[in-house]
C-alpha cells in the first residue's frame, strides 16, 4: 500500500502507520523525532513538506550538516515531490551570494548546510520571515556554537510561529544535552520510536553484529616498550609536581591526561606569580598526551600510521614556533630508538590482513556486495586503500572530508557526490571512509560494514552501524585489538548506547511533563516581558554597523554581534579585523594568534600599520593560557605588551571568549555611532568615496570631531583649506566647537612632525 498525499508522487512511497502518525503530530507543533536509521526520518519530513505546500505562500528550509547529505536530500525531494524541480534549490558555499539571494526569492524549498544560511543571515542577504517550516537533520548537533543554534535563534525572532522539525537516529546518552537540543530548537513535542515498538518491528531488517579479537603482534613489543618508558618518565614528573595522583601506566588514559591539563591551568591561575615548575608541567603534560597517542596508534592502527605521526611531529619540532613538547619528544633517546625499530619492522597491523580476508570472503559469497570500511584516521584509510587495490575483484575507493590535512588535500563536494554515485552503481565496491560517511548517507545496497576500530561515541557507533540493514539484512564486523584501548572504546560505546536507550524510555515517559512545565514558565516570562523594551529591538532601531574583515567572517564573534541586531558588513580590510567607526579599528587576536604572530615576527608590523591607519586603534586579546600555551619566556610576552601599549599607544583589552569580545564591540560601536556620531569608514578605501565623503573623512580625523561636526565645519568654511587656516576664534563660531576642541585642532595642525 502506497502513501496517498497531494504533492507526493503516487505509487512511490510505502505507507507506514508510524511515519504517518509522527508526521501528523509534528505538522502541528515543533517536534524532535528520534527514529532508528533506515526507518524513514526523511519520509516523515516529506509528508510535512507536502502538507506545507498546500499553502502556496509557504517556503521551506531543509538543513543538513554536510554537502553530500544536502545533495542526497535534494535528489530525494526531486524524486518524490510533484512540484517543478526548479522550485527546489540547493545552497552551498560554491554558489555566489548574489545567486543565492536570487534563488531564495524563486525557490519554494531550499536545501542547505547551516553554515551557508548562517553567513547569509549575518550579512542580511536574506531573512527567515518567509520560511514557514525548517527541518534540522542530524539534530543532535544543535548544541554549543554549532550553526543550527544560531539559525534557530534567528528563526524564533523573525518567525515566532514558524514550524520546526528536528530529526536524528541517535540523540546521545546525555539527558541534559537532549534537553539542550529541545530548548535550542524550541521544540514542544518529542516522537521516539525504537526497533522494539510494535508499529516499527515489521520494518526492521536483520542485522548481524560480530566483533573479532585481533592479537597484537609480538614484533610491536620493543617499540611499545620504549614509548612506555618515555610516558612513564613524564608521568613521574607530573606526579612529583602534584598534578597527577598515580604514575602507574595501567591507571592512565586519555581522559585522565586531559584532566591533568585542566588541573595545571587552574593552579597557574591561582598564583599572582606562578612558579616555573607549573609551566614545565604544562609542557610535560602535552608531551605525555602525544606519547600516549603514539602508543594508541601503534596498538590500534599500525606501523604506517605511527611513522606518519612521528614524521609530522618531527616537522613541528624543527619549525619556527613549533611546540616545546614536540621538541622534547624528538630529543628523547627512547623515542628515537622506538622510531628506528618501527622503521625496520616488516610487519603491518594484523587488522589490515583481517580486513583483506573479510572483504575477499564477502565478495566470494556475493560478487555484487557493497562494503564500507570505517577508519578513524586518514593515514589508516590510505593504507587500507593501497592494500585492497592489490586484490582481484576488489574495487576500493577512499571517501574523506574536504579539509586539507598535511599533504592530504581532501575531496571536493563534487568528488564526494561522484564517489557515492559510482559506489551505488558498482564502479567501486568497497568504500573506505572516515567520519564524513557516518552521518545519514543513504546507500541501500550496502550489506557489510567493517569497523577498523571501535569508537567510544555511542552516536558514531549507531551511525556507522546504520549504513547497512537499511532495506535488506546486513552485517557489521568490529575489529578489536586485544589488550588495547580498542576494548575500552568498544565497551564504552556499548555502555553509553544502553544508557541512551534507557534515557529514551525516560524521555518517552516524562518529557511531556517537562515540556508542559517549560512551556508554562516560558509563557510566564513572555508575559512579564510584554511591556519591556527588548535590547535587540532597541539595537535594531539604532542601525549600528560594524565592518568585519572577510577572514573573520566565520568566527563566533560575528555570530554573536549579528544576533544582537548589529548590521555586519564583510569587507576586505587591509588593516585590522573590525571597524566600529572612522577612528577606531580593532585587531582581534586569540591567544594562539597572538603568540604565533610574536614568534613569527609579524606582531609589531601589524601594530605599526594599525597605529598608522586609525587614530584610536585597539587590540582585543581573546582566550586563556597566554603564559602556558607556547614555549615563550614570560618577560618576552610582557615586553610585547609594554611595546604595544607604550611605543605604539594601543590599548589591549582582554576577553575570555568570543561572546565577551562581541559584547565589548557592541557597546563600543553604540558609543561611537550613536553617542559620538562617528560613522564607519574603512581606511585605505578613500578612493571609493565621493569628494564630499572624502572631505568629511579627512576632517573627522581631527581631534574630537564627529561626522556631524565635520559636516558643520565644512558647511561653515566651505573647504578643508579654510578649516586648516582658521583661528581658534573662527573655529568657535561653529556650533558644537568649544575653546578646548578648537585649541586642540589648532595645536595639532601647527605641531611639528617628528619622524620617530
Amino acid at each position: 500500500m502506497y502513501l496517498k498525499q497531494k504533492f507526493i508522487k503516487p505509487d512511490t512511497i510505502e505507507q507506514r502507520a508510524y511515519q504517518t502518525n509522527i508526521a501528523k503530530t509534528a505538522s502541528q507543533k515543533n517536534s524532535l523525532v528520534v527514529l532508528p536509521t533506515g526507518l524513514g526520518k526523511t519520509i516523515v519530513a516529506l509528508q510535512i513538506i507536502a502538507e506545507q505546500l498546500n499553502n502556496e505562500n509557504n517556503k521551506i528550509l531543509f538543513l543538513s550538516p554536510t554537502k553530500p547529505l544536502v545533495n542526497q536530500h535534494a535528489q530525494f525531494l526531486k524524486q518524490y515531490l510533484t512540484i517543478d524541480n526548479k522550485s527546489i534549490g540547493v545552497f552551498t558555499g560554491e554558489i555566489s551570494p548574489e545567486k543565492r539571494k536570487q534563488q531564495w526569492q524563486q525557490n519554494k524549498i531550499i536545501i542547505s548546510t547551516p553554515q551557508v544560511i548562517e553567513n547569509d543571515l549575518i550579512s542580511r542577504r536574506l531573512n527567515l520571515e518567509d520560511i514557514s517550516f525548517i527541518i534540522f537533520d542530524e539534530v543532535h548537533r544543535a548544541v554549543g556554537n554549532y550553526s543550527y543554534v544560531f539559525v534557530s535563534e534567528i528563526y524564533q525572532k523573525q518567525k515566532p510561529n514558524g514550524l520546526v522539525l528536528g530529526m536524528t537516529a541517535s540523540p546521545g546518552s546525555d539527558l541534559d544535552k537532549i534537553l539542550e537540543v529541545c530548548k535550542n530548537l524550541n521544540t514542544k513535542n518529542i516522537e521516539i520510536r525504537t526497533k522494539y515498538d510494535p508499529d516499527v518491528r515489521p520494518y526492521i531488517h536483520d542485522l548481524k553484529i560480530q566483533w573479532k579479537e585481533i592479537p597484537l603482534p609480538i614484533e610491536f613489543s620493543q617499540t611499545l616498550q620504549l614509548l612506555r618508558k618515555t610516558l612513564s618518565k613524564y608521568l613521574k614528573i607530573l606526579k612529583e609536581t602534584g598534578v597527577l595522583e598515580s604514575a602507574s601506566l595501567s591507571q592512565i588514559n586519555r581522559r585522565k591526561l586531559l584532566d591533568v591539563q585542566k588541573r595545571i591551568q587552574e593552579k597557574i591561575r591561582s598564583y599572582d606569580k606562578p612558579p616555573k615548575i607549573l609551566y614545565s608541567a604544562a609542557s610535560i603534560q602535552n608531551a605525555a598526551l602525544k606519547i600516549y597517542h603514539s602508543i594508541e596508534l601503534m596498538q590500534t592502527q599500525g606501523v604506517s600510521t605511527l611513522k606518519n605521526y612521528f614524521k609530522r611531529m618531527e616537522q613541528d619540532a624543527h619549525s619556527k614556533g613549533g611546540s616545546k613538547a614536540s621538541r622534547t619528544i624528538m630529543k628523547d633517546t627512547n623515542v628515537l630508538e622506538a622510531i628506528a625499530y618501527a622503521k625496520k619492522l616488516q610487519i603491518e597491523h594484523p587488522k589490515i590482513q583481517e580486513v583483506t580476508t573479510i572483504v575477499k570472503k564477502q565478495l566470494q559469497h556475493n560478487k555484487n556486495s557493497r562494503i564500507i570500511v570505517f577508519t578513524h584516521f586518514r593515514d589508516t584509510s590510505k593504507h587500507v586503500l593501497h592494500t585492497l587495490k592489490e586484490i582481484e575483484h576488489v574495487k576500493p575507493v577512499r571517501f574523506i572530508g574536504q579539509a586539507k590535512k598535511a599533504e592530504d588535500k581532501g575531496l571536493t563536494q563534487k568528488e564526494q557526490t561522484e564517489i557515492i554515485q559510482q559506489f551505488k552503481e558498482g564502479e567501486y565496491n568497497v568504500l573506505i571512509a572516515t567520519s564524513v560517511a557516518e552521518e545519514g548517507l543513504d546507500i541501500p545496497s550496502t550489506d557489510l560494514v567493517v569497523f577498523y576500530e571501535p569508537v567510544p561515541s555511542e552516536i558514531r557507533t549507531i551511525q556507522r552501524r546504520g549504513r547497512t540493514a537499511r532495506k535488506m539484512p546486513g552485517k557489521v564486523i568490529i575489529l578489536i585489538t586485544k589488550g588495547t584501548p580498542d576494548e575500552a572504546y568498544y565497551w564504552a560505546s556499548k555502555r553509553k548506547e544502553k544508557h541512551m536507550k534507557s534515557e529514551l524510555e525516560v524521555l518517552r515517559n516524562s518529557l511531556k511533563r517537562e515540556f508542559e512545565d517549560a512551556q508554562t514558565i516560558f509563557e510566564k516570562k513572555q508575559l512579564e516581558k510584554q511591556n519591556q523594551k527588548k535590547l535587540e529591538d532597541y539595537q535594531e532601531k539604532q542601525n549600528i554597523t560594524i565592518a568585519v574583515d572577510n577572514r573573520e567572517y566565520r568566527s563566533n564573534v560575528v555570530r554573536y554581534i549579528s544576533s544582537k541586531g548589529i548590521l555586519v558588513e564583510a569587507e576586505q580590510l587591509d588593516v585590522g579585523d573590525y571597524i566600529v567607526s572612522s577612528r577606531i579599528g580593532i585587531e582581534r587576536k586569540t591567544v594562539d594568534d597572538f603568540l604565533g604572530s610574536l614568534l613569527e615576527g609579524k606582531l609589531f608590523l601589524q601594530m605599526k600599520k594599525l597605529r598608522e591607519s586609525y587614530s584610536r586603534p585597539i587590540v582585543i586579546l581573546e582566550g586563556e593560557g597566554l603564559l602556558t600555551k607556547r614555549n615563550i619566556a614570560h618577560n618576552a610576552i610582557f615586553g610585547s605588551f609594554v611595546s604595544i601599549i607604550v611605543d605604539f599607544g594601543i590599548p589591549i583589552i582582554t576577553t575570555k571568549n568570543a561572546r565577551e569580545t562581541a559584547d565589548f564591540m557592541t557597546v563600543l560601536a553604540k558609543r561611537e555611532q550613536k553617542d559620538s556620531k562617528k560613522s564607519v569608514a574603512i581606511r585605505g578605501k578613500k578612493w571609493s568615496m565621493s569628494s564630499t565623503e572624502q572631505q568629511q573623512f579627512i576632517i573627522e580625523g581631527l581631534p574630537n570631531i564627529s561626522s556631524v561636526l565635520a559636516k558643520r565645519l565644512l558647511q561653515h568654511f566651505g573647504s578643508i583649506r579654510a578649516i586648516i587656516n582658521a583661528s581658534e576664534q573662527e573655529l568657535c563660531e561653529v556650533s558644537g566647537i568649544g575653546k578646548t576642541i578648537a585649541s586642540e585642532i589648532v595645536k595639532l595642525i601647527n605641531y611639528e612632525y617628528l619622524n620617530e
